[in-house]
């Protein structure tokens, strides 16, 4: 999909307030249920979010950063488990069938911006989305016009851009021209020296064995190529700094 490249023009003097780690956390390896988002991991539940330990030190430390330079940043979503993108999963695969959708091609709607069930970053809860908080905008914030131009997000957008990665954060689906999967998401950033590692393990899975024995809305559509092209294209054609 041809993506539009945005322009911005918001100036910050802003220093940042630490490096990024050189090296990933020793604890790279997760057990399967917790890549796929049915285990127990041991969550900070703090500020309306829910992430690992060293994650949440990190976005604590990144979010100090941005109040002091004025800028106040709101969680949308962090940590979901199976459960959790399932229910976003069935919601949408329902409206979109309903509305008089394939089965096939309700399946290609969600996709555009939404994972299925088991292989969701936010399993792992070091990913988050974020906005600009204190702006007044409650509805539609998912939304990338609202962080380019004139947008309500646009000064976070611009701070993030050059400072989230000193942190650890990088974002995760970029407006690169030719990048296939998921649809461009500013406000999708990851904590890079957990979740890389992360990404090496959950490659290690069996993707589509344990897709196709899944009892998913549509899962019939779920065909040795289609989850290839899945794997492919929306799990791995992301930000190469995440790889």
């Amino acid at each position: 999909m041809k993506r539009r490249h945005f322009i911005q023009n918001t100036a910050l003097g802003i220093t940042a307030l630490s490096l990024f780690p050189n090296t990933l956390s020793a604890a790279i390896n997760l057990p399967e249920s917790e890549l796929l988002g049915q285990g127990n991991p041991k969550l900070i539940e703090k500020n309306g979010y829910r992430l690992r330990l060293e994650a949440s030190e990190a976005f604590e430390k990144l979010s100090a950063a941005a109040k002091k330079d004025g800028l106040r940043i709101e969680v949308v979503s962090s940590y979901r488990d199976y459960a959790h993108q399932n229910r976003i999963w069935e919601r949408k695969f329902k409206n979109y069938t309903s509305s008089g959708l394939s089965k096939i091609a309700a399946i290609e709607k969600i996709i555009e911006y939404s994972t299925i069930p088991g292989t969701s970053r936010h399993h792992w809860a070091t990913d988050l989305d974020i906005i600009q908080g204190g702006t007044g905008i409650t509805t539609n914030v998912l939304d990338p016009k609202k962080f380019h131009g004139n947008g309500p997000f646009c000064e976070l957008k611009a701070w993030l851009d050059k400072y989230a990665e000193s942190f650890g954060f990088i974002e995760v689906y970029t407006n690169d021209y030719g990048r296939k999967g998921f649809n461009y998401e500013p406000w999708h950033f990851s904590y890079a020296p957990l979740s890389k590692g992360y990404l090496n393990e959950f490659k290690k899975l069996d993707i589509t064995q344990i897709l196709q024995q899944k009892k998913l809305l549509g899962s019939e559509a779920f065909t040795s190529e289609f989850i290839t092209a899945y794997r492919n294209e929306n799990i791995l054609d992301i930000n190469p700094k995440l790889l």
